[in-house]
C-alpha cells in the first residue's frame, strides 16, 4: 500500500465511529468500517416517475441519491454501500448504475431481471458489461411466482446465467415456503450466491410438523457455505410500538447466527425503507449493540468482511477496506 493510501485509510477510519468493543480477543481502538449491503436509490421526480414507493408514502416518497446517504451517515463508520432493486423496470438498471457512477460510496449494484423473459440473457449481457452490477434479486415481489421459476427449466437455464458469470441472486421478503424454494435452487445450482434478505423479519410457522419442516430447511440452508442472510430489517412493530432494545430481538438474532455462523451474516440498513420503522442510526446501533457481545472479528466480518465474500463488489475509495 503506498503512503498517500494508508493515510487516507486512516483518516477515514477516524473520523468513523467505533462499533461496540468486543467481549473477548485483544481491545483494540481501531473504528470498524462498516459496508451497508442494502439500500435503495430512486426519484419520483423522474419524469417517467417510479413503481415504488407509493405517493402516498410521505416517508420515502421524496429523492433518494447517494448525497443524501451520505449525509445521514457521515459520522457512523459507513465507507460503502450496494445498491439493491426498487424497480421491475428494466431500464431503471441503467438508471441506477448511471447514479452509482458518480459517487464512489457505492460500491455494487443488484439489479432486477426477470428470468425466463426473451431478453433475460441480452440483458444480463448489457448490464454486466458495467463492473459495478452484483447480480440481481428476485423473490417475493412484483407479483412474480418464484416457486415457478425454480421450477422452471427455462428460468434455471437464466439463473445458471448469473452462476457462470458468478453474480448473485437477492432473495425479498423471507417467509418458509421461499426458504424451501431457495434451498431447491441451491441443489440445482450449487455455486450460485444466494443472499437471504432481512431474515430477521421472518414469522416461522406455528403448526409443529410444518415448524419441524421449516427448522430442517432452514439448517440446511445454513450448511451451505455460498449461501449468505442479511441481518437487516430487524425492528418490529409491537401494539403500535417498536421495541429498541436489543434484549427483545436477541433470540431470533441468536438463532439466525447459529444457523448460518460468523462467516455469512451481512449487515444492511435498509435505506430508506427503514424509515417506516426507525430512522438508520436507530438500526445500526441495535446491531452494534448486539455485536458488541462478539468478538471483534466477528464484528468485522458481520459489517464488512463477509460482504466481499458475498458480493465480490467494487473498491471505489482508499477508504474501503480490503481483505
Amino acid at each position: 500500500m503506498q503512503r498517500r493510501e494508508f493515510l487516507a485509510v486512516t483518516a477515514a477510519a477516524t473520523l468513523s465511529t467505533q462499533a461496540c468493543a468486543p467481549s473477548k480477543g485483544p481491545v483494540s481502538n481501531e473504528r470498524i468500517p462498516i459496508i451497508d449491503t442494502h439500500i435503495h436509490l430512486f426519484d419520483p421526480n423522474r419524469p417517467e416517475g417510479i413503481p415504488w414507493p407509493p405517493k402516498d408514502n410521505a416517508k420515502l416518497y421524496q429523492p433518494a441519491y447517494p448525497e443524501r446517504y451520505r449525509k445521514i451517515t457521515a459520522d457512523l463508520g459507513v465507507v460503502g454501500a450496494i445498491k439493491v432493486e426498487a424497480s421491475p423496470w428494466v431500464e431503471d438498471n441503467q438508471w441506477v448504475l448511471d447514479v452509482a457512477e458518480k459517487d464512489p460510496i457505492i460500491v455494487g449494484v443488484v439489479g432486477n431481471l426477470e428470468p425466463g423473459t426473451p431478453d433475460f440473457a441480452k440483458n444480463l449481457e448489457r448490464f454486466r458489461k458495467n463492473k459495478l452490477f452484483l447480480g440481481i434479486r428476485n423473490g417475493n415481489l412484483w407479483n412474480r411466482d418464484f416457486t415457478a421459476i425454480v421450477n422452471s427449466d427455462k428460468t434455471l437455464a437464466d439463473l445458471k446465467l448469473l452462476e457462470d458469470e458468478g453474480l448473485s441472486l437477492d432473495s425479498a421478503n423471507p417467509n418458509p415456503k421461499l426458504m424451501a424454494d431457495l434451498l431447491r435452487l441451491s441443489d440445482k445450482l450449487p455455486k450460485l450466491r444466494i443472499i437471504i434478505d432481512h431474515l430477521p423479519q421472518l414469522q416461522p410457522p406455528a403448526e409443529p410438523e410444518a415448524l419441524k419442516a421449516h427448522e430442517e430447511t432452514m439448517q440446511e440452508l445454513g450448511k451451505r457455505p455460498q449461501v449468505f442472510t442479511k441481518i437487516s430489517a430487524v425492528f418490529r412493530r409491537v401494539d403500535g410500538n417498536i421495541p429498541t432494545d436489543v434484549a427483545f430481538y436477541k433470540d431470533r438474532l441468536d438463532l439466525i447466527g447459529e444457523t448460518f455462523g460468523e462467516d455469512r451474516v451481512l449487515y444492511g440498513s435498509d435505506w430508506p425503507n427503514s424509515d417506516n420503522m426507525l430512522p438508520l442510526p436507530d438500526g445500526l446501533k441495535l446491531a452494534q449493540e448486539y455485536f458488541s457481545t462478539k468478538s471483534r472479528e466477528a464484528q468485522e466480518k458481520y459489517f464488512w468482511k463477509n460482504s466481499v465474500a458475498a458480493y465480490h463488489w467494487i473498491h471505489r475509495d482508499p477508504s474501503q477496506p480490503k481483505l
